[in-house]
């Protein structure tokens, strides 16, 4: 094989274009929301051209969708030896995620730019819930294997009602337990 052959074609993507890119989209969707920006604006600020942009994203959306994910967490399945150790520890690193500012606002972002566009929902749940409702989904599992829970549970129906508990206790913050009991005390009612 001759050494024509070997080397990947056109320029070697910047890592540095690729952080800016998603620092100016975070910016910018912070400053004027997801339908008021542009990716002239996110070039522009980011310091790229366009080109740039459309060579790893094919529009907003999944730009958008990967800029909100570079400040949030790699799935973690948890393995414990038990369910609620696992849970626990679910829950805390949910919870490391959601209660900090950024993460707060970070959540806000999400579920309004997925309720106003169905282009971004759709790229958000194939590339960053399908991926932990999946993990989730090893978690009941191992549970069902060890006699933990019902056979017949479904964790994508667990993971879903997991994921609107802990959405509603962060907009709607209890007041006499911490949010982390909270979560656990209502996945408790049907785990």
């Amino acid at each position: 094989m001759s050494d024509a052959a070997k080397k990947p074609l056109g320029r070697p993507r910047s890592t540095e274009a690729h952080q800016a890119m998603l620092q100016a989209t975070l910016e910018l969707l912070a400053e004027v929301g997801f339908d008021a920006m542009s990716i002239d604006a996110i070039a522009t600020r980011a310091g790229v051209g366009k080109p740039t942009i459309y060579r790893r994203y094919s529009g907003k959306e999944e730009l958008v969708a990967d800029a909100i994910e570079s400040v949030r967490q790699d799935v973690v399945i948890p393995n414990t030896g038990n369910l609620w150790g696992d849970i626990d520890e679910l829950i805390k690193n949910a919870g490391q995620i959601s209660l900090s500012p950024l993460g707060r606002k970070t959540v806000a972002m999400i579920i309004s730019s997925a309720s106003s566009n169905s282009r971004f929902a759709e790229i958000y749940w194939t590339k960053y819930l399908q991926p932990r409702r999946q993990a989730f989904a090893v978690v009941l599992e191992r549970a069902k294997a060890r006699n933990e829970i019902q056979a017949d549970l479904d964790p994508g129906l667990v993971f879903d009602s997991m994921s609107g508990i802990m959405l509603y206790a962060l907009i709607f913050q209890p007041t006499a337990e911490s949010w982390e009991e909270y979560v656990r005390r209502a996945l408790r009612l049907f785990l």
